[in-house]
């Protein structure tokens, strides 16, 4: 159900993050543990509700982000995390369960007004919204700050609905000759400071979900400038949310403090409880396990669960598991097959019959921390979803079906086998064993996996994500994760398989899919306002895409949360796929 690609493990040595953990500013306290508290809690009440100001939190972080500016950033737990410091247009309610997914009113005071048959827009802003810096948000702010997402060559990560929705596609942001473009995007327009218009190429009757994403977070021009301008403007964004930037060290820390121009009462959907907070990057996955079981860290920002050594801890001890939660998050782990690389379907059939889906299973942690196979492209949470068959054996013959993996072999012309490359990232939890396990598997028809490993935080940036570096290597294969941008089928299958959205670089399209007739059906759903109509075509697309063999589905990811009994409104968030971090505090 949530966006955006899927993140993983952190580098330090263990040793060394050990002694981070020694020096948190927690201490190390006792825990104490709600009388209410139960396994699954987190699920479906809030766990822990209070108002209680002050305390500093500290959070942890297996990896990097892929960008702190609002604008820049496609993983899922950042579009959690920057609401901590931004406010957008619209945004998502917070509280437990399907109420979690329903949009409401963020900056905005009404969800948008339609006209044009869809394909204009209007909506209106609070006319009292501060920035940390005590301006007034403006309409105009807004305007600047989706500007900024049509630089793509300093601002690559981010989706790109706004490009290819709005009319002005050949934008090329506000970077570049600021003399020729003044007035900025003519689709865009704010006849007053509290009013903004969008106008659209087509009818787009999601175009609410668009502006909920935080590329619609508010942004001063003369903020964007200078040494924290452009590419850096992630070092120290302007904040509207509760808390703002006091120190960030680049891919090693970041420290939050309250932002004293926000008010609670013009975004409700947030709290301002903590004193501080400690966000400390690159933290061994290990390491994040225990020092939120120690109190060291009351918080895995990442989201993707604790790992096996944890896991055995919590399920052996009553009052550990009593604060943890195993929910589906919503998202897919899965494998891209490059069709651009890996050119003749029956070549790529070949892998979807040979892969041993009970060991790419257990790679992501087996049933309970990896989660059920996948036969579809879409999980079961997602609004769409169908469960048109078995369609490569993956659930009658999960260890792979060999006899007709080499029949499809035979079919592209390679009886024996071809060889071709693999990316993965080394430092996401499952990605290097079910690498490896794929490589063994494929092995065994004549299929030769060269395994190349890449840092999650350039992943998508620099080398999965760049058709030009695929081709290039010849990567024919690469690991995937991915949850829907808005809970439904367009928002989980766009990015990944409409040939619009493939880009030159930061690209969720991997499996470089452009088939006409998924395409005509992405156009087709665009403007619908008859839900069950709508929702008819994301099973055929998502058929489709698995019938041309685009994608080797894994499983329907399982995470297992630890819920630190210190940690105030707690729950699990159906949007964001992990705990709703815009509202914690600390007992």
């Amino acid at each position: 159900m949530k966006r955006r690609k899927i993140t993983g493990l952190g580098a330090l040595a263990a040793a060394g993050a050990l002694t981070l953990a020694a020096c948190g500013t927690s201490g190390g306290s006792s825990t104490s543990h709600g009388s209410t508290s139960f396994y699954g809690a987190g699920l479906v009440k809030v766990v822990n509700p209070s108002n209680h100001k002050g305390g500093v939190m500290t959070m942890d972080m297996n990896v990097t982000p892929d960008s702190t500016d609002p604008q820049n950033t496609y993983y899922a737990f950042m579009w959690d995390f920057v609401r901590l410091y931004t406010m957008q247009l619209l945004t998502y309610k917070s509280c437990p369960g399907l109420c979690g997914t329903q949009l409401t009113p963020d900056l905005a005071t009404s969800l948008g007004t339609p006209s044009d048959g869809n394909r204009v827009w209007t909506y209106h802003i609070q006319p009292d919204v501060k920035f940390q810096n005590g301006d007034t948000v403006t309409t105009s702010d807004i305007k600047y700050g989706i500007e900024r997402t049509f630089a793509k060559s300093l601002l690559p990560l981010g989706p790109i609905y706004y490009q290819v929705l709005l009319q002005d596609n050949t934008y090329p942001g506000p970077y570049t000759d600021p003399s020729k473009n003044l007035m900025g995007l003519s689709s865009i327009t704010t006849p007053n400071p509290t009013t903004i218009v969008f106008h659209l190429n087509q009818p787009f009757a999601d175009f609410n979900y668009v502006v909920a994403i935080s590329q619609s977070t508010p942004v001063e021009p003369k903020w964007d400038s200078g040494t924290h301008g452009g590419a850096n403007y992630q070092l120290d964004p302007e904040s509207t949310g509760p808390y703002e930037f006091q120190s960030h060290t680049l891919n090693k820390q970041l420290t939050l403090v309250p932002n004293p121009y926000w008010k609670q009462s013009t975004d409700p959907q947030a709290k301002q409880l903590l004193s501080k907070i400690v966000v400390d990057m690159n933290v061994n996955q290990s390491t994040v396990d225990q020092n939120q079981l120690a109190n060291y860290a009351q918080m895995d920002v990442h989201g993707l669960g604790v790992q096996t050594a944890a896991k055995a801890r919590i399920f052996s001890t009553p009052s550990l598991k009593a604060d943890a939660d195993n929910p589906i998050n919503g998202f897919l782990r899965f494998d891209y097959i490059d069709s651009k690389v890996i050119t003749n379907v029956h070549c790529r059939e070949a892998i979807e019959y040979a892969a041993d889906k009970t060991t790419l299973q257990d790679a992501y942690g087996g049933p309970i921390l990896g989660g059920n196979i996948a036969t579809t492209v879409m999980p079961p949470t997602v609004t769409g979803y169908k469960d048109y068959g078995d369609l490569y054996d993956s659930l009658s013959k999960p260890s792979g079906d060999i006899a007709a993996a080499k029949q499809q072999l035979a079919l592209c012309g390679k009886p024996n086998g071809f060889n071709t490359s693999m990316a993965y990232r080394t430092d996401t939890p499952g990605d290097p064993a079910s690498a490896t396990d794929l490589q063994a598997a494929l092995k065994a028809v004549g299929i030769n996996l060269t395994l190349l490993g890449f840092p999650t935080a350039k992943y998508y940036g620099d080398y999965a994500g760049s058709p030009a570096y695929m081709s290039a290597h010849g990567i024919g294969i690469a690991t995937g994760g991915w949850g829907a941008d808005w809970p439904d089928g367009y928002g989980f299958l766009y990015d990944i398989s409409d040939g619009n959205a493939i880009v030159p670089a930061g690209n969720s399209n991997i499996s470089m899919i452009n088939v006409p007739a998924i395409n005509n059906l992405f156009s087709q759903a665009a403007g619908m306002t008859n839900v069950a109509e709508e929702t008819a075509i994301w099973p055929k697309i998502d058929e489709d895409i698995m019938q041309g063999a685009y994608i080797l589905p894994i499983v329907y990811q399982k995470v297992l949360l630890y819920r630190n009994p210190n940690v105030t409104n707690v729950y699990f968030d159906d949007y964001y796929g992990m705990y709703n971090y815009a509202v914690l505090g600390l007992k």
